[in-house]
């Protein structure tokens, strides 16, 4: 296990599979990146961080899809839309 920045650790599958509690803590701390062949094959992260990390990516697709939206809006025209009461027929 070897620490390549403060809140990051390298460590090979054979580590992961001796010391798992030891790696477990680290992850709760930071990243730990798991190499399988001296190759990164994984990355170990807290739950909260994983969380955080999912509600940052919604958020940027919510704006994402609501510039396009906006974009869509502005290049329409009338006859692009069906009057609801006629639909409902």
């Amino acid at each position: 296990m070897i620490t390549i920045k403060e809140n990051t650790t390298l460590v090979g599958v054979s580590e992961l599979r001796k010391g798992i509690e030891k790696i477990l803590q680290k992850a709760r701390k930071g990243l730990v990146i798991i190499e399988k062949r001296h190759k990164p094959a994984a990355v170990l992260m807290s739950n909260q961080e994983y969380q955080d990390i999912q509600n940052i990516m919604e958020t940027a697709e919510d704006i994402v899809l609501g510039f396009i939206a906006q974009e869509r809006f502005k290049n329409s025209r009338e006859k692009d839309y069906i009057n609801i009461k006629n639909l409902l027929k």
